[in-house]
């Protein structure tokens, strides 16, 4: 019976002749190792994936600039999942596992429902990947060994469907604002993301008392006009709008008609504020918004490698990082760290286990992994949940107090 890496190398050698290369002998060691990303570099997600990219490179350029590792340079091959469908996600997939010189693969995200990771599994590939970790979770739980291939930057999402109700009710506890009549309205796309985590805050904020005055799901992909939904919001003023919608143009354009005749509600945009486009696209309009990250770089004087990480990036590309370009540079570098423990590239499975034994200060906080579900580990003490706010262009971190480099400060259109 043949084993997952000899079908692997079957594979390889089926490739390799068809297209005409024999190769007699192949070298312990390659004298370049490429490391496959799959990005959205084209479709509604390109900001994202383009910081994918840029994140990665930049890791890779200073390692192979400082002489590489153990006598290895690295070279980044990309494969776009353009818009994430299943189809465009699987050929990139397959297009970077039929190259035998890839050894490492990661992404911010790639198909949302995370179905790659069984490709990963199968083919003993080293992978990962962060967003949408309570698929992550879902997939790789149940039989945690199977998958010692993969692996989270992002922690459970557990904090995403239960934090926003506990950081609004503190609020209000502290008399920052006021809840008078307890009633929130909640918007969301219809992918994996954004919809597991309206369908979690929903759950959470009936279970403290709430009313939920709009419940609204739009088709995933470009949204411009919310005009219709924000009637809805208007007939019902609730104290608090969440939009989960994760795509940083649809939730511009969502904070834009809302501003053209705004409740005196607290509104709470999840995720999309995080990327430099968003700012762009609303300017002013953007000052007050609150938005929350797991795994999103923990910016205080308490983690200086946030910034530290965040200023190469600047310095490299002129512009500021968002999530993941920070996040795909420390990926990048937890594999070099395990490539220094295992030796030989080609070595999965040491690879692999390196990965699994990360316990490490990066940009997002303390990174070590929960071998029951390979997500990293979320907390104060490890990657955390952090509550921003926007003004004038520039994000104050607001929560938790541990780490917090503002205060709340009301939102404009609440005055």
């Amino acid at each position: 019976m043949m084993t997952k890496s000899m079908k692997r190398h079957f594979r390889h050698m089926l490739i390799g002749t068809s297209l005409g290369v024999m190769l007699a002998t192949a070298p312990a060691f390659a004298d370049v190792v490429k490391i496959g990303l799959l990005a959205p570099l084209t479709g509604p997600a390109a900001a994202d994936g383009q910081e994918f990219q840029r994140g990665a490179q930049m890791a890779i350029d200073e390692a192979n600039n400082a002489g590489g590792v153990d006598g290895h340079t690295f070279e980044l091959v990309v494969g776009d999942v353009k818009d994430q469908s299943a189809a465009n996600v699987t050929s990139a997939v397959e297009r970077l596992l039929g190259d035998q010189d890839v050894h490492f693969m990661l992404t911010g995200y790639a198909s949302l429902t995370n179905f790659e990771i069984d490709n990963m599994a199968e083919a003993e590939m080293p992978y990962m990947l962060a967003a949408t970790s309570q698929q992550t979770k879902d997939i790789i739980a149940p039989d945690p060994e199977k998958y010692a291939c993969c692996w989270s930057l992002t922690p459970s999402f557990d904090a995403y469907n239960t934090d926003v109700t506990v950081f609004v009710e503190k609020l209000a506890a502290e008399g920052k604002i006021t809840l008078p009549t307890k009633k929130v309205a909640i918007i969301s796309s219809d992918n994996a993301y954004s919809k597991t985590i309206s369908e979690g805050m929903k759950k959470t904020f009936k279970e403290k008392g709430w009313t939920i005055t709009v419940d609204e799901l739009v088709p995933f992909g470009d949204v411009t006009d919310w005009r219709s939904i924000l009637a809805k919001v208007r007939e019902d003023v609730p104290d608090v709008v969440i939009n989960t919608d994760y795509l940083p143009g649809n939730s511009a354009s969502f904070l834009n008609q809302f501003l053209e005749q705004p409740t005196k509600s607290l509104v709470f945009l999840q995720y999309a504020p995080s990327v430099p486009e968003f700012v762009e696209l609303t300017k002013e309009k953007s000052n007050g918004v609150i938005y929350n990250l797991l795994g999103g770089a923990l910016t205080t004087p308490k983690n200086p490698r946030a910034d530290e990480v965040a200023g190469k990036f600047k310095a490299k590309y002129g512009v500021e990082s968002g999530t993941y370009g920070v996040g795909l540079y420390e990926m990048v570098n937890v594999y070099f760290d395990a490539l220094k423990k295992a030796g030989d590239p080609s070595d999965h499975a040491a690879i692999m286990k390196a990965l699994s034994e990360t316990d490490k200060q990066v940009a997002e906080g303390r990174l070590k992994f929960d071998p029951a579900t390979h997500l990293a580990m979320q907390g104060d003490d490890y990657i955390p949940i952090t509550f921003f706010q926007i003004w004038d262009g520039n994000r104050t971190l607001i929560s938790p107090a541990k780490y917090a480099t503002g205060e709340f400060k009301p939102q404009p259109w609440m005055k």
